[in-house]
């Protein structure tokens, strides 16, 4: 007998997808298909099955994997045949307490695994102690293993051999482990925990990894503990996905001799999960790999990348100034005044700033802007460019079939989408940037301090039409008409002449920012009154 057929005893895989795949639809999955991937991870002969989550913050749902005590998971599992399986939930730890917990004897639930972050392990394992004492099997879920450094993971390690717990695992929760992390971390825990203490090990694919992590601990497993490796249907679960538990059982068929159902599993994916995969996505992407690259917790990027405003440069540099415990630990001011912090770089814009002054001085100016009347209301702009013979500006787009004297560019993420077109453009139009966009190539007509035009104290401090027109008021323009500048919307509303400029936000986030938007042309006193040329909703507020 080979040595992986004598390791397949102490090998142990556990289904996690009724509660990590929860995160991708708040744990509604419906009655029927609750009962339908429970029953078929049963008749597929997984060895651990998790139910869900236990967190007395939500109320009973039948229709949802997320309890607010044991009596509950009773409720939708209580009658469901278990199999050889043992069945297990997970709390967070802080979110459900000791006495929402029924004994074991009296509780359909096998065991309990416990995730805790890394300053709170030592309360996490004194109520791992409290959780043993009522009789179920414990799970010691250290997250974010890749937070811990040696000493650290040491001084858990004592904590968990003291509680001695059916297994302790290591949480890759943001998919940062490649091979020899993975084994650096596995082999010091394993060198250091109680033979008694089974091994765990939960893999997210940010870098693509999951599969094959689990495989090297598979191939190498260790002789004197279980390992227990978690898997999800077709991978589903939190941000970039889990390891799939189909290619799990199909590789322990294969090399281990196992007699796994994968034929239940994989009717499991047909009936229930690829339904919800058309619904909800998961798996790699680019924001997970951003956040893997940069050792960082996914809200990060998102943070970013909602803005709008970066390109993919500028948001690698400010992931790259993240710094110590901060990086995995969500933290929004944080992120925003890094944001800031980044784009306030200081040029020397005077020489810019006198001769942009002199060209735009007592000037009529007709700001454009991105919005969809730019073109469905032509008749009115052009009706006001024979009245006035503006200078024309546009602000982070270039408007087709217009003459435009300066095209003004704040937002980096836009200057990289129109570098050719800019370029194209350099003949007919100044570019006008603030000092937060790197060029490409060659030098911008004018650069303008991004810092010294910013309200500190809007919701949207970088507005780019506020921005332009404090700008206009330094100037000593005339006169300023507003085009295209229909007010922002729902992500629902399709508000741009261009999909790709399209912001996403809520109605209420869209509301207060043309509130806003109002209260900060106001707020510039200008000496004169701009002119909506076209349809706004900043005009009714």
């Amino acid at each position: 007998m080979s040595d992986k057929m004598m390791a397949d005893n102490n090998i142990r895989l556990l289904d996690c997808t009724l509660r990590d795949g929860g995160y991708l639809n708040d744990w509604e999955f419906g009655n029927s298909n609750i009962v339908n991937i429970f029953e078929r991870l049963v008749s597929a002969g997984i060895d651990i099955i998790e139910t869900g989550f236990l967190d007395e913050r939500r109320n009973f749902d039948e229709n949802r994997t997320i309890f607010p005590d044991t009596d509950c998971v009773d409720r939708i599992y209580g009658k469901l045949d278990k199999g050889s399986s043992m069945i297990v939930g997970m709390i967070d730890y802080g979110t459900c307490g000791i006495d929402h917990l029924k004994d074991a004897g009296d509780c359909y639930l096998d065991g309990i695994r416990v995730i805790f972050k890394k300053h709170r392990m030592h309360e996490a394992i004194d109520f791992c102690k409290q959780v043993k004492a009522k009789g179920y099997k414990v799970f010691a879920q250290a997250v974010s293993i890749t937070s811990y450094n040696d000493d650290e993971l040491s001084e858990l390690i004592e904590l968990v051999n003291d509680l001695e717990p059916f297994a302790f695992s290591l949480v890759d929760t943001y998919g940062l482990l490649h091979k020899g992390m993975l084994r650096h971390y596995f082999d010091h825990a394993c060198a250091h925990l109680l033979p008694t203490i089974g091994i765990g090990y939960h893999a997210h694919n940010n870098f693509q990894l999951a599969y094959a992590n689990c495989i090297e601990l598979l191939d190498d497993p260790p002789r004197d503990r279980m390992l227990i490796v978690d898997g999800t249907l077709y991978g589903m679960g939190k941000s970039a996905g889990n390891t799939p538990i189909e290619l799990l059982v199909m590789y322990m068929n294969s090399l281990y001799n196992t007699s796994y159902h994968n034929s239940q599993i994989l009717e499991a994916i047909e009936v229930t999960i690829l339904d919800m995969s058309r619904k909800v996505g998961w798996g790699y992407s680019f924001k997970f790999f951003l956040a893997a690259s940069h050792d960082c917790h996914p809200n990060y990027v998102n943070y970013l990348m909602d803005m709008g405003k970066l390109s993919v440069k500028s948001i690698n540099e400010i992931l790259g100034s993240l710094e110590g415990e901060k990086k995995l630990l969500f933290d929004r001011e944080y992120i925003k005044d890094l944001y800031f912090e980044y784009q306030k770089q200081h040029c020397a814009d005077s020489d810019s700033v006198s001769t942009l002054f002199s060209e735009l001085e007592g000037r009529d100016i007709l700001i454009m802007g991105p919005g969809k009347h730019i073109y469905s209301q032509r008749d009115r702009v052009e009706d006001y460019l024979s009245q006035k013979k503006c200078i024309t500006i546009s602000i982070n787009f270039i408007p087709e079939d217009y003459d435009i004297d300066y095209v003004f560019m704040s937002n980096a993420k836009r200057y990289v989408q129109l570098c050719s077109a800019l370029n194209e453009q350099k003949e007919k139009s100044k570019l006008i940037a603030t000092s937060n966009i790197t060029r490409t190539l060659g030098e911008f007509d004018y650069t303008l301090n991004y810092s010294a035009l910013l309200d500190e104290e809007a919701l949207m401090p970088d507005n780019p039409l506020i921005m332009l027109l404090g700008l206009l008021k330094k100037a000593k323009a005339s006169s300023a008409g507003l085009a295209g500048f229909d007010g922002y919307r729902e992500t629902s509303v399709s508000n741009y002449v261009n999909p790709n400029m399209e912001y996403s936000y809520s109605s209420t986030e869209a509301d207060n920012i043309n509130h806003d938007t109002v209260r900060s042309i106001r707020k510039l006193e200008l000496p004169f009154t701009p002119v909506f040329v076209t349809e706004s909703i900043y005009e009714k507020l």
